[in-house]
């Protein structure tokens, strides 16, 4: 355990801690709400991270922390948790403590200090590392013998049930369950996981991430709507999900539906196919033959989905114009962050060429870091 991390701890919570536990952000390279539909996923971690340094209590107390609060503990009783109870940054957290609770595991009280970097609002899964890093510290406090898949699954019960936005299983089980320098090929439907290399080094090219600082909030019903429309879709069509729509019936399909529908379906059937795409060159060793993909997805997730904005448009276009081979949006949408397939040599000529497009524009200058295929969550100390 770091000094300093048991330091702020025992500053605040007046204790030493028993441990210190982290879990990523993430980008997904593609397969943007597919998740909900059934269909195929494929996120890689950040290096960024939500740390939680905390201990177990004797009580059945719940005190909760953020370096990046406003300075005031949040304390809670278990038995007094129930869904919106809570409606500050603190429900995420809370709400894993109440998931574990009522799928029946044996958990107690607890203090603990959160530490984040992994921006927030930028569409990289702030929530999900919150509520894996969360999970993995009570998995081990409590003794509770969890795989990394089961912690996913019940940190998206909480945010399902106890937060209350309805997100698929993708960003929980890439915040859980991620490799260093592998992608997470996952089945959202049979929960399937391959972890798929990927050296983008040391083939040349870098993941850009692009962060718009245009937040996004999935809590204000938008997202629901995208669900739920997606779903009376598929009933419509007479299927369990999208996902068993197959393209050679896309077209058909489509002349069935309502305009508004029709745009759905076709985002999510050719989105699950681009993810097929990206794992046959990736396993082919080519990288640089996932450009047109991704600028692709950029354009259905635009025009069907609707679920961009002006600076991830420009964020695009600005990157293409100046040499990414491809890039698009990621995260559910609404604001939030670009990713760009770049070439080594080329990083600082398309990041300079992006902010000097928002400046043109008069957006406000975002910001950009590469990505680079992490571990997911973990116990550090």
């Amino acid at each position: 355990m770091t000094d300093q991390a048991a330091i702020d701890f025992e500053a605040v919570h007046g204790a030493r801690p028993s441990g210190v536990w982290a879990a990523p952000g993430r980008v997904n390279l593609i397969g943007e709400h597919t998740d909900y539909n059934d269909g195929f996923v494929l996120p890689i971690a950040l290096p960024h991270t939500v740390k939680v340094t905390a201990r177990r209590r004797e009580d059945a107390r719940v005190r909760l922390y953020s370096a990046q609060g406003d300075g005031t503990i949040t304390e809670l009783a278990l038995d007094g948790l129930t869904p919106g109870v809570v409606t500050s940054w603190a429900a995420y957290p809370a709400g894993v403590f109440w998931a574990l609770a009522e799928a029946g595991h044996a958990v107690g009280g607890a203090d603990l200090f959160f530490d984040s970097d992994v921006p927030t609002g930028a569409g990289l899964s702030s929530s999900a590392a919150l509520e894996c890093a969360t999970a993995a510290a009570l998995n081990d406090l409590y003794g509770l013998g969890l795989s990394a898949p089961e912690l996913a699954l019940l940190a998206q019960r909480a945010e399902n049930a106890f937060v209350g936005v309805p997100c698929g299983v993708m960003d929980q089980m890439a915040s859980a369950c991620c490799t260093d320098g592998t992608a997470l090929f996952l089945d959202t439907r049979t929960l399937e996981q391959r972890h798929v290399p990927l050296d983008l080094e040391a083939a040349g090219f870098r993941l850009l991430v692009i962060d718009t600082r245009i937040k996004h909030d999935l809590g204000d019903g938008a997202y629901a709507a995208l669900r739920a429309g997606c779903e009376h879709a598929a009933e419509l069509l007479g299927l369990d999900a999208l996902r068993d729509l197959p393209p050679a019936d896309l077209t058909a399909a489509l002349e069935r539906l309502p305009d508004d529908l029709a745009r759905l379906v076709r985002h999510v059937v050719t989105e699950n196919r681009r993810v097929a795409e990206t794992i046959e060159h990736l396993d082919g060793g080519r990288i640089a033959e996932l450009g047109p993909i991704l600028t692709a997805g950029h354009a259905s997730l635009r025009d069907d989905f609707r679920v961009s904005c002006d600076e991830t448009d420009l964020a695009v276009e600005a990157a293409v114009a100046a040499g990414a081979l491809g890039a698009r949006m990621t995260g559910g949408g609404f604001g939030g962050s670009v990713i760009a397939l770049v070439a080594t040599a080329d990083v600082e000529a398309v990041s300079d060429a992006v902010w000097s497009a928002f400046g043109s524009a008069g957006f406000a200058a975002p910001v950009a870091f590469t990505a680079v295929p992490s571990a997911g969550a973990r116990r550090l100390a």
